[in-house]
């Protein structure tokens, strides 16, 4: 599918839809999407890459953000916000808050 040809393998890429900005990230078969800036120092996640445990690392001060859950992996800042996400046949779909 267009979806996985557009993203590469565990490297983020910045989305900006209204006032979101969100991290898009394809790992293996997965699509995941969660808050772009960094709950500690505020840095774009994009610029970033991912791990083997599915964790998203800010390049600045390498904080580890579960892909699934948002959680940073040592509890040392907020959580990000997650956002569901559906794939089907006209293309993968992102749910924003209202």
């Amino acid at each position: 599918e267009q979806a996985f040809a557009r993203l590469a393998d565990g490297k983020p890429q910045l989305l900006r839809i209204g006032k979101e900005s969100i991290a898009l990230v394809r790992k293996s078969n997965q699509f995941f999407a969660v808050d772009d800036t960094c709950t500690h120092n505020k840095e774009s996640l994009s610029g970033g890459i991912v791990n083997f445990r599915d964790e998203i690392i800010c390049p600045w001060h390498n904080y580890c953000f579960d892909l699934r859950t948002g959680r940073e992996a040592h509890e040392r800042s907020a959580d990000l916000r997650t956002y569901a996400l559906r794939l089907d046949d006209e293309g993968l779909w992102i749910e924003l808050p209202d």
